[in-house]
């Protein structure tokens, strides 16, 4: 593994790749010396694979790689997926896809023609919780009606002076960021294909391209909607995605990062709590070497990450414009 972003996210999965059996990362590449040597440390790496620029580690002499993992910042994950690909390497990129549907759209198609396997970091595709309630519509189930889904977190405050809050490297707020992982979780567990997006937000800068409250309406083709909130400034983390269908509901919630639970509601408004195997969760690098060994599509595909990009996309401009925007899959 090469390991492109030394920065937390890149490290959170730098340490799965390290700690696993089928795995090693040779290489480091990160712009800021001290961060890239601290790393570099960390899954002993020595100091002639370790790099500033990403072309110099992908053409370097000294690393046969067979994977990259893409812990960067936001806009560049389009360019480094793509330089991967042209290497005939394995790539996990961390989540959202890109920032731009156009550069989304050019991923599929690479993607597409290449034998490689491109998974996206969207770690709900892996909660057990997740898991059970998208088999209720994945299996000729009840037809959706309506979804309500926030998350909170106080994100501007936090992230007040990262990358995160700089739109030209996270592509805008919140709702590029911990707001992506809330829309993915709406759209893959109930698979519906989103039609039409109309979203209101409060922006934190002058220039309206960084969020701090997201309020996205969502119009499907079966006729259900979705209500999906993010707000950035609360003093803690908590998320509630609901589901209605003909026969009941689906209840997703959780505290900070903790793992999220699942309450079944029937039609006669009883509550029933499976039991969930949370110990039986694979981590993102068990997930990606597997699909690799495998030849099978990973948890989070491209195309999933992609529906996530068209709804994030046109919900900025339906902000900006206040009008209803279609969502253009390609």
């Amino acid at each position: 593994m090469g390991l492109i972003g030394t920065g937390f996210i890149g490290n959170v999965l730098g340490r799965q790749f390290h700690a696993h059996p089928q795995a090693d990362v040779e290489a480091v590449c990160d712009p800021d010396e001290e961060a890239r040597d601290e790393s570099a440390e960390r899954y002993a790496v020595p100091g002639d694979a370790r790099y500033a620029d990403r072309e110099a580690m992908l053409d370097g002499d000294r690393e046969d790689l067979d994977a990259i993992v893409v812990g960067s910042p936001h806009a560049f994950h389009h360019a480094q997926i793509l330089a991967g690909l042209d290497r005939d390497l394995h790539v996990f990129c961390d989540k959202p896809l890109t920032v731009d549907l156009d550069a989304a759209r050019e991923v599929r198609r690479r993607a597409n023609e290449s034998d490689r396997t491109v998974m996206i970091g969207y770690q709900r595709h892996l909660n057990p919780a997740f898991l059970r309630a998208r088999e209720r519509w994945h299996s000729d189930g009840p037809e959706v009606r309506s979804i309500t889904a926030s998350i909170t977190q106080n994100w501007i405050p936090r992230f007040e002076d990262s990358w995160r809050t700089d739109p030209d490297l996270s592509g805008g707020g919140n709702l590029y960021d911990t707001g992506s992982h809330l829309l993915d979780a709406v759209l893959w567990t109930t698979g519906l294909t989103p039609e039409r997006v109309s979203a209101d937000m409060d922006f934190a800068d002058e220039a309206e391209r960084v969020d701090e409250r997201a309020n996205v309406l969502i119009r499907f083709a079966n006729g259900a909607t979705a209500d999906v909130s993010v707000f950035s400034d609360a003093p803690c983390v908590r998320e509630h995605v609901h589901i209605w269908d003909e026969e009941g509901a689906i209840y997703l919630e959780g505290r900070e990062w903790e793992p999220r639970t699942l309450t079944e509601i029937s039609a006669d408004s009883a509550d029933h709590t499976p039991y969930i195997d949370r110990d039986d969760q694979q981590s993102k690098a068990d997930a990606f070497l597997e699909a690799i060994s495998e030849n099978a599509a990973p948890p989070a595909t491209v195309e999933d990450a992609l529906r996530v990009t068209a709804v994030t996309e046109a919900a900025y401009e339906s902000a900006r414009t206040g009008e209803w925007i279609d969502v253009d899959l390609g």
